[in-house]
């Protein structure tokens, strides 16, 4: 049956319509999983997709998104960890000079500087072939994706868990147990795991679950078997790194440390101390975290207060 003159004038309308819909489904699609240009992109966060209220609650395959500003920090900006310092960076050298190297879990009290410490590893060896991935505790399912992505690179990849901790009935310990050591297939020699927790136990333990030889509040007639379950996922990081709090005299040298960054005298940083105690005091804690945020502050008061003398 021939078209109308009607239906024949609105054909290009309707086409165009049709054009307008598709540009705006393809707008709110997931993303292709195009891998980054690892020989300049140096680090990445791979966030999982969401495939949107259209297709459903399911998340889409996650991807790969380049970080722009990577954090300046250097090996030498962390103060009081010398010791701490020394053993990731030699595990570290190993891995990127292509030496067998473990993978690390650093443990310890807040603010103390783990995660800043492997941003200074990215930064001091990334010209060597180095590179990191951040992969959230929410997205550790897909770690085998991520390795399975990376794993014929020649670059070297440290994925970077932060602040890691699981509840008791979290199941994605599972995933990063079988990244670290239980996969059927072998790990890659270019792919390191380093997490960052306040707690050696990443799971937590009760008392009842010490009773090996009395029937625990589950029921469960051998509870020192789920103590092993708990404590089986620490035990596979093959360094372990523990992060200690600051004394008085460590709090204030990573204070005189940053004040001189910011081109402060040392007469001007010997009279910083007392407020410097009590900015520490009033936070309740002493750590590089404490003492970056006061220099910080003391910083820009006292930029402040000259910018107030000059008007």
């Amino acid at each position: 049956m021939p078209l109308s003159s009607n239906s024949s004038s609105s054909l290009p309308d309707l086409l165009t319509q049709a054009n307008a819909l598709l540009t705006r489904i393809e707008a709110i699609l997931p993303q292709a999983n195009e891998p980054p240009d690892w020989e300049q992109t140096i680090a990445c966060r791979w966030k999982r997709q969401k495939a949107g209220i259209i297709f459903g609650a399911s998340s889409m395959p996650g991807r790969f998104i380049p970080v722009r500003h990577l954090h300046p920090i250097r090996l030498a900006d962390l103060i009081g960890i010398d010791e701490q310092k020394a053993r990731i960076v030699a595990n570290t050298r190993q891995f990127v000079e292509g030496y067998s190297a473990n993978n690390v879990l650093l443990t310890g009290t807040r603010g103390s500087g783990k995660s800043s410490l492997i941003k200074a590893l990215l930064n001091e060896f990334a010209a060597s072939g180095l590179r990191l991935i951040e992969v959230d505790k929410e997205e550790l399912a897909d770690l085998a994706d991520i390795i399975e992505g990376v794993a014929d690179r020649p670059e070297k990849f440290i994925i970077f868990c932060d602040d890691l901790s699981f509840e008791a009935n979290d199941s994605a310990y599972k995933a990063l147990k079988s990244a670290l050591d239980g996969s059927i297939a072998a790990p890659p020699e270019n792919v390191l795991i380093y997490a960052t927790s306040n707690r050696r136990h990443l799971i937590p333990e009760y008392f009842s679950e010490n009773l090996e030889g009395t029937r625990a509040d589950s029921g469960e007639i051998h509870p020192g078997e789920t103590v092993e379950e708990k404590v089986s996922l620490s035990e596979r990081f093959g360094l372990w790194i523990s992060f200690y709090p600051f004394s008085q005299d460590e709090y204030l040298e990573i204070v005189a440390h940053w004040l001189a960054s910011f081109g402060f005298s040392q007469a001007a940083i010997e009279s910083a101390k007392r407020e410097a105690l009590n900015w520490a005091l009033g936070r309740g804690s002493r750590s590089g975290r404490i003492a970056w945020q006061f220099a910080l502050d003391f910083a820009g008061q006292s930029a402040a207060k000259f910018r107030a003398k000059a008007s």
